[in-house]
């Protein structure tokens, strides 16, 4: 089976096509950097219109690059949520357009769920397992139990992990995406010069806040204490201490508590990528005898082959959407259903 992958949930204009051996035969990311760089941030009417210009070429390139038409692909899966409701939306018309014209099979897939099932495309992970999930927008630990089935183990009570770094790349004056430009910077940066609270530490439980933390770096900024090139570097590193220090900890508290029959640890989402924090949780995985995984760094990102391979996953079971299915720009991992 080949199904068509179709995401646009934020800033990416996204289309891929996997098959059912695991085989991702195209994988065409439009990313809107230079739109919302001016801004700082990503601009939600901005996105949709974006989205809406190039989602048709997008999917024209995936299947060129996949050496298919629309008639060999056997289902269309589509971000339905959650996400900027516009390009939400942009996606999944189009999705039940082709579905309906093509008498093809249509599943409405969850963008949080893409990002967690990743790892069983990349590295065959079984259920059940741990997750981790670390997005601009999203910063939860969850047992994985089955398909469809997950438990919220802890999450941020304020700001997401990908949040709190943005906000203070913006503060810094840092180019956008702000994550990525503080994990560089940070190497260069002295990582104990700055102290910085690291909320929560110690307490039971697995949940998150960044809010203090990130409020914190936005004081020492704001004082005047960070002007010179060296400064920034300095509180890049000190901050991005601080965010590993934390999530460390609470996976910690996960794994104390964790099931015997959950051997892997999942890290999946946008902050992913940060190689600094990979390292860090891959130490803890080693030290309490857990398989860590984090897929490759072109798939941590917000990308079609995700949605693609969550399709393929659901379609296996017979589970497939309605034309009638409502775009959701909230829909927690708790709400999806079986089927």
């Amino acid at each position: 089976m080949r199904v068509l992958g179709i995401e646009s949930s934020c800033d990416e204009t996204a289309a891929a096509v996997v098959s059912s051996d695991k085989e991702i035969l195209s994988n065409i990311i439009y990313a809107q950097i230079a739109e919302h760089q001016p801004y700082g941030g990503v601009v939600p009417e901005i996105a949709a219109r974006n989205h809406l210009t190039y989602l048709h070429q997008v999917i024209e390139r995936s299947l060129l690059e996949a050496e298919l038409t629309l008639t060999d692909i056997d289902a269309i899966a589509v971000t339905a949520g959650p996400g900027l409701i516009g390009g939400v939306m942009v996606g999944v018309m189009a999705a039940k357009a082709m579905a309906a014209a093509l008498d093809k099979p249509l599943i409405a897939v969850n963008h949080l769920e893409g990002h967690a099932l990743t790892a069983r495309l990349t590295d065959d992970v079984p259920f059940p397992f741990l997750l981790l999930l670390m997005s601009g927008g999203h910063c939860q630990i969850l047992l994985v139990k089955e398909l469809g089935d997950y438990e919220i183990l802890g999450s941020s009570i304020d700001d997401a992990a990908g949040e709190a770094f943005d906000k203070v790349a913006k503060c810094l004056d840092l180019d956008y995406p702000g994550g990525p430009e503080i994990e560089k910077l940070a190497q260069q940066g002295n990582e104990a010069r700055y102290k910085l609270p690291r909320p929560l530490i110690g307490r039971e439980g697995c949940d998150f806040s960044f809010a203090g933390l990130k409020t914190a770096a936005r004081n020492l900024i704001l004082t005047a204490e960070v002007q010179s090139i060296q400064d920034k570097a300095d509180l890049c590193a000190s901050f991005q201490a601080a965010v590993k220090d934390c999530l460390v900890d609470r996976l910690q508290q996960a794994l104390k508590h964790l099931p015997d029959n959950v051997k892997h640890v999942v890290l999946a989402g946008g902050v992913a990528a940060n190689q600094y924090l990979r390292q860090a949780l891959t130490q803890v995985c080693k030290e309490q005898q857990k398989i860590f995984v984090a897929p490759p760094l072109k798939l941590c990102t917000d990308n079609a082959v995700m949605i693609a391979w969550a399709g393929l996953e659901r379609l296996k079971r017979g589970w497939v959407s309605s034309l009638d299915f409502q775009p959701r720009p909230r829909w927690p991992l708790t709400e999806l259903k079986n089927g």
